[in-house]
């Protein structure tokens, strides 16, 4: 083993645990610290493991680059086993990233809200593992020819498909927090690391040097783009108000008095006025929130639920905001009022203590035709 690949190995190794190490710490004390934003009064005790993933995904490339050091210092590292070995790394490493996707709010909604594509897509990346453990045992000295490594290819198009995820989700979510510079690097940085396993498959892509170089620029480029969006998430849920500080009341149709402290919104009257699809649907969720039991407070987004779309939500907020005016960093997001608890659901984070609705406007809404629900959830 030359000095050039020891460096490589162990830079590879001593980046990889520190930012594992770092992103491990940060989600612990995230999970502590934010407990009651986090875990909601009677909400299902979801706590957010995707930073949790992520460090396990990074760990996987310690683990992956001490297996290079085993092979390279046992002169093991062209054999079968050990590419097929690197290759399985990959694999775990993308099971990790994908479980940390699932966590994303800006993930595709295809994996976001959807369990049952979360499940189809973890048969899949096992069944790749399989494949990719399969092939060199079945293809013999067939696996490898004009340039081609057969049994790379299950990791490549896995790779592939999760790259198309991670740009998508990292982009969303840099940009939705106003961090739009951070989320063209988060692609570049993201493209880089699926450059970086085309090796794999054609093994005379590039030099060994410039496989290197491309390796350790792109998987240090990734942990600090994870690192910054560690540190945004501690900044959205530091600003994100609690359940216990806000006020609503619903004091006639159209109109409504709401107050969030953390957001300098002080007994601030909202006049909804020709926007009533949007405020009736903020009174059912407040509603259900004030009077319903713990499984009648939610209401199902989508799959032919009583809201049929997740822009409903976002034009609720979107007309708030717009009516008061707000500064940038005070702007209402969705997250600020309403809380995922899973399987399509939604549900007001008001506590119920907090929620006025004049009894006239109760009166008339649960006595409308369309309403014979919202009459049993009251009474």
């Amino acid at each position: 083993m030359t000095d050039v690949i020891q460096f490589h190995i162990l830079a590879h190794i001593l980046i990889s645990f520190t930012g594992a190490l770092l992103l491990l710490a940060i989600w612990y004390n995230i999970s502590d610290r934010f407990k009651q934003i986090l875990q909601e009064d009677n909400s299902p005790k979801r706590v957010d493991r995707g930073l949790l993933y992520l460090s396990l995904a990074i760990f996987v490339w310690v683990v992956a680059g001490c297996w290079a050091y085993m092979g390279h210092a046992f002169s093991f590292s062209q054999t079968l086993y050990f590419k097929t070995g690197n290759n399985l790394f990959s694999i775990v490493n993308d099971l990790f990233l994908f479980l940390a996707l699932c966590y994303a709010d800006h993930a595709p909604p295809f994996i976001h809200k959807h369990k049952r594509n979360r499940n189809r897509i973890m048969i899949i990346i096992f069944t790749m593992a399989l494949l990719t453990c399969l092939i060199p045992l079945l293809a013999g000295r067939y696996n490898e020819m004009h340039s081609l490594r057969i049994s790379a290819f299950p990791d490549l198009l896995l790779s592939g498909f999760l790259t198309f995820l991670l740009i998508v989700t990292f982009y969303r979510t840099f940009a939705n927090r106003g961090l739009k510079i951070v989320a063209v690097i988060s692609v570049i940085a993201i493209v880089f690391i699926f450059v970086s396993i085309l090796p794999d498959a054609f093994p005379d892509l590039y030099s060994d040097f410039t496989k290197d170089l491309i390796k350790i620029t792109a998987k240090t480029s990734f942990i600090a783009i994870t690192l910054v969006l560690a540190t945004s998430w501690v900044i959205q849920l530091a600003n994100t108000p609690k359940p216990n500080e806000m006020m609503i009341s619903f004091m006639d149709w159209s109109l409504i008095k709401i107050t969030i402290p953390s957001k300098e919104i002080f007994g601030v009257t909202i006049e909804f006025g020709s926007k009533t699809t949007q405020y009736i649907n903020l009174l059912k969720f407040a509603i259900r929130r004030k009077y319903g039991n713990e499984t009648a407070q939610s209401i199902l987004i989508g799959l032919g639920g009583e809201i049929n779309n997740q822009t409903y939500l976002s034009r609720i907020i979107d007309n708030m905001n717009e009516i008061l005016k707000l500064e940038e960093e005070q702007k209402l997001d969705r997250k600020d009022l309403f809380t995922f608890i899973g399987q399509g659901k939604y549900r007001l984070r008001i506590i119920p203590e907090n929620i006025k609705i004049d009894e006239t406007l109760l009166r008339e809404f649960i006595n409308s035709p369309g309403n014979q629900e919202y009459k049993s959830i009251v009474t």
